[in-house]
């Protein structure tokens, strides 16, 4: 008997834990879901599988291409008899074969354009990073504004039920006569206005967290009973790591595609040697002259087969400067990627810095905020005992209540502020939490 009240317990204990995980939302199981459920990440993974696959190797675009032609033809009347190659009065059928091949042995732009799918198989990596990452900075906003609003939830809990408590024993005071009617009244406005305050704070709870899991694309989670953990991790200072942003990466990427782009141009004003093979034969038959003496379908085709070997050398030599005028637009292209890499990181180091400024001020503001915050709670517990003496008027405890209940808001938020601010300095500089 004793064996299944402690497995019951166990079991029991188990599913509260299994529960109180599921409803439990980190910011890491938060950034983990969202990856995996974002449609524009999904397909940034496609194309670069389809950028994988269309990529060709210099050996794969050095390999011949072969082919095989087959006709069938028939001539009336007046026509060239391929027997005699001599023009005659009948009608004639014709079977041609052909099968020919051909590979460049010597061709530089198979050289640029293996080098320039390599580059492309890149650039589709840096633009689904560069979507991850703009993702992330969505993700971690609305998650810290969920958090705010829960955490300010709260407090505001643990004061409403202060305030109840005090308000019940001003009823008590005012029915046996040791306290005025009119404190009653102030502490019932007081207590309003806090209902108010909280109904309104987990009413908007309610609404960021809702946003916070449509943005994630989880719709089978029931909002109201998520927890969401603050970051634990302790704050970052200045770190030794290589700045990697994914926008500066992808124009980067882009440059280089560029300078590929001169160097495939400029293959076509180079020499092309290739190498080709030939093998045709042929049938042929008198329609009109059934009887006619004419060899089986297998002998001519033995009979008139012939074969055909060479080598070509293609040397451009004039096109209109076509050419020329491609290469010189492809250099203003080059031009412009390369001052898209000094955009995107004039860009960056902007943010960054105003950001970085952010956290000095917060952090100059924190010391402040919890003097601020220790004089309030201070203030509230000596007038908390000279409001239970009947030494100040009901109004003015809920003023340094009130007083007091701002000062931990502050506090609150600050910190939240500080933790979000690090978080975004390192997704903007190494695209990482």
């Amino acid at each position: 008997m004793n064996k299944k009240i402690v497995f019951t317990v166990v079991f029991l204990a188990f599913c509260a834990l299994a529960s109180a995980q599921d409803t439990s939302w980190s910011l890491t199981r938060c950034m983990e879901t969202a990856l995996k459920n974002n449609i524009e990440i999904k397909i940034g993974q496609l194309e670069i599988k389809r950028t994988q696959k269309s990529q060709n190797s210099v050996l794969n675009r050095m390999l011949p291409t072969i082919n095989l032609y087959a006709e069938q033809g028939y001539n009336f009347g007046s026509t060239i008899d391929p027997s005699t190659n001599g023009r005659v009065s009948s009608n004639i059928q014709n079977n041609n074969f052909y099968l020919n091949a051909r590979t460049n042995l010597i061709d530089f732009s198979a050289f640029a354009n293996a080098q320039k799918d390599k580059i492309n198989i890149e650039q589709a990596q840096a633009e689904k990073e560069v979507l991850e990452n703009e993702y992330k900075l969505q993700l971690l906003e609305s998650y810290y504004q969920a958090l705010y609003t829960q955490e300010l939830s709260k407090i505001q809990k643990e004061q409403l039920r202060q305030a109840s408590f005090n308000l019940d024993r001003v009823a008590k005071e005012v029915t046996i006569g040791s306290k005025p009617q009119s404190d009653l009244y102030d502490m019932q406005l007081s207590f309003s206005e806090e209902e108010n305050r909280n109904l309104e704070t987990e009413q908007l709870c309610a609404i960021k967290k809702t946003e916070l899991f449509q943005l994630m694309n989880v719709t089978d989670v029931a909002t109201n009973d998520v927890v969401l953990e603050p970051y634990l991790k302790e704050r970052t200072k200045d770190s030794d790591n290589e700045l990697y942003n994914p926008k500066i990466k992808l124009a980067e990427l882009n440059y280089q595609n560029s300078l590929k782009l001169i160097r495939l141009e400029r293959t076509s004003n180079y020499p092309i040697l290739s190498a080709y093979y030939g093998y045709s034969t042929f049938y042929y038959k008198n329609i009109k002259q059934e009887n006619a003496n004419t060899d089986s379908f297998f002998n001519q085709l033995e009979d008139n087969k012939s074969q055909q070997v060479g080598m070509q050398l293609s040397v451009p030599i004039f096109n209109g400067f076509r050419n020329n005028k491609k290469i010189s637009a492809s250099k203003i292209v080059g031009d412009k990627a390369k001052l898209v890499i000094e955009q995107e990181k004039q860009l960056l180091d902007k943010q960054v810095v105003l950001e970085e400024q952010n956290k000095r001020n917060y952090s100059q503001l924190q010391h402040k905020l919890m003097e601020k915050q220790k004089f309030a709670k201070s203030s509230l517990a000596t007038t908390q005992a000279k409001f239970t003496s009947g030494k100040v008027e009901a109004i003015v405890y809920s003023s340094v209540k009130n007083q007091s209940l701002s000062a931990e808001y502050d506090v609150l938020k600050n910190n939240l502020q500080l933790e979000y601010i690090d978080l975004k300095i390192n997704l903007l500089k190494y695209n990482y939490l």
